[in-house]
């Protein structure tokens, strides 16, 4: 049995060196055959195909699309990407520059900000920046002037700069000191100075002072009935918005009266 058992192992062991030889000469034989891609972009596609011809690799142009960075007639991408392990006889698909997109640049001026934005995106334009002015008999949100200009042609998909009319700005004025002043002459030189009368109000009664310091000193308030109604004899004791508060033109002014 012993002599039978150890040939049965040696048969064994020569069948599993035999496997891993297979196993390692396969890994070897497709290893062998494995190559790294080359970086092509920025090659013209004559100058890509000499640089992996010895790689046994093949280039296939797919695409043209436009580049502002890539000139005209070079790579732009490449698939696989630089580094990658292929086997001989792949293919590396690219897609070439055909240079910057030429465009002529519309004429915007007198449009509003909106409609020259939209104007210049229907081209392939973007808008880079955009200020503002304020000038006098020019209405607000209208396109200036515009850089690069008007009918500019052979221009590389620039970005656009506007100059917007911009809205005036609202008149402030110093609200005056009217606490003291009759309602009268008050409501006059609002109207005078084109502000607008709002609300007038009568002050809470003051309570007189006690003569008894144990007595209570809240004073019965007057009927409804018998509440006099502000007039233009009526003192102004309080005012909104306040003195030397800064307002803009027709600002409305509420009054407290007594």
């Amino acid at each position: 049995m012993k002599p039978l058992f150890r040939f049965a192992m040696l048969m064994l062991a020569l069948v599993v060196v035999a496997l891993v030889s297979a196993l390692t000469a396969m890994r070897f034989a497709i290893h062998g055959q494995e190559v790294e891609v080359p970086a092509v972009i920025g090659l013209a596609p004559a100058e890509a195909e000499r640089a992996v011809a010895g790689l046994g690799l093949q280039i296939d142009v797919e695409r043209q699309y436009y580049s502002a960075t890539i000139p005209a007639g070079r790579i732009m991408t490449q698939t696989p990407l630089a580094g990658t392990k292929v086997r001989r006889g792949w293919q590396l698909r690219v897609a070439q520059s055909i240079g910057p997109q030429r465009v002529s640049i519309p004429d915007v001026t007198r449009e509003s900000e909106r409609a020259a934005e939209l104007n210049l995106r229907r081209r392939g334009l973007e808008v880079a920046s955009t200020a503002e002015i304020q000038l006098p008999g020019i209405p607000a949100d209208q396109v200036l002037a515009q850089s690069p200009p008007p009918n500019a042609s052979q221009v590389s998909a620039p970005k656009t700069s506007l100059l917007i009319s911009a809205m005036p700005d609202a008149a402030a004025f110093v609200m005056p000191n009217f606490v003291g002043q009759p309602l009268g002459s008050a409501s006059r030189t609002l109207q005078d100075a084109g502000f607008k009368l709002g609300t007038v109000s009568l002050a809470p009664p003051v309570a007189p002072a006690p003569t008894n310091p144990g007595a209570a000193t809240t004073a019965p308030s007057a009927p409804p009935s018998a509440q006099q109604q502000p007039s233009p004899a009526s003192m102004i004791v309080t005012q909104w918005p306040p003195a030397g508060q800064k307002v803009p033109a027709g600002a409305v002014v509420n009054f407290e009266v007594r």
